[in-house]
């Protein structure tokens, strides 16, 4: 990647790009708009000439006439150079699946020039413009999981989340400093984070490197004792179906 990140805006209205331009031109990481495009169409047909224009990083609105940016950003996967791709739009409904066409990040509109330069250090910092190969594997290595907090689109990082708990309706996320509340079911998050957490009870998934003690505690809701864990940092406890004992010992053990 160039020092200067080489930036195609694609959106279908106007102002909406003088807009970009105008904070782009502002942003203190080096940049330069090298082409734009008013649909999906215009987009891959400017990117895939034998001598199109050469773009780092893919400013993206996802509503637009014809092919919407999603459709866009999964052609654009199959390409031999894959440009970091930054959605920019008013809705923040797409957001799980933006992350999940491999996104770097997901701004709402109207944009802030605080959030835009931090989108482009992070397409700067982790050297996009990968090859596609390249691409599947640094995601798989980032896992993460999307929160809506108060308006805001977060990306957790899966190495920072101490547990996922299911109360209720919802499934609470626990980092070392904060709680997240989401609308996914547990064997989703489950399945997407994959071996490196544990199903400690039907209700739980731990961390394995954040499982710090099995021990016997007594049971507040049932009466007597049961199995727990206890989680690094905060010190909390999580109760331990018996099925799980043995793979939760197993994962303390493997992290000792």
């Amino acid at each position: 990647m160039t020092e200067r990140l080489r930036i195609m805006i694609v959106d279908d209205e106007p102002l909406a790009r003088l807009r970009l331009k105008t904070l782009l031109a502002q942003a203190r990481v080096p940049n330069s708009v090298v082409a734009e495009a008013g649909d999906a169409a215009q987009a891959m047909t400017l990117l895939s000439q034998p001598q199109g224009v050469d773009v780092d990083v893919l400013l993206l609105d996802i509503q637009m006439p014809g092919a919407d940016g999603m459709r866009l950003a999964e052609r654009i996967r199959q390409m031999p150079r894959v440009p970091a791709i930054v959605f920019v739009t008013a809705h923040v409904e797409h957001a799980l699946r933006a992350f999940e066409v491999e996104a770097k990040d997901y701004l709402t509109k109207p944009v802030r020039l605080e959030r835009l330069e931090a989108a482009l250090t992070r397409c700067k910092v982790r050297g996009e413009g990968r090859t596609s190969a390249d691409a599947g594997t640094a995601v798989r290595g980032e896992s993460v999981v999307v929160v809506h907090d108060r308006g805001k689109v977060l990306r957790i990082p899966a190495d920072d989340i101490l547990y996922l708990k299911a109360e209720l309706k919802y499934v609470t996320l626990r980092t070392a400093t904060h709680s997240h509340v989401l609308d996914q079911s547990l064997s989703e998050l489950e399945q997407q984070l994959g071996a490196s957490f544990v199903r400690v009870h039907r209700n739980a998934l731990v961390a394995r490197s954040a499982m710090m003690a099995l021990a016997r505690r007594a049971d507040d809701e049932e009466g007597g004792e049961t199995w727990a864990v206890q989680v690094r940092p905060t010190g909390e406890w999580l109760v331990v179906s018996r099925r799980q004992v043995a793979a939760v010992r197993d994962a303390i053990a493997a992290g000792a």
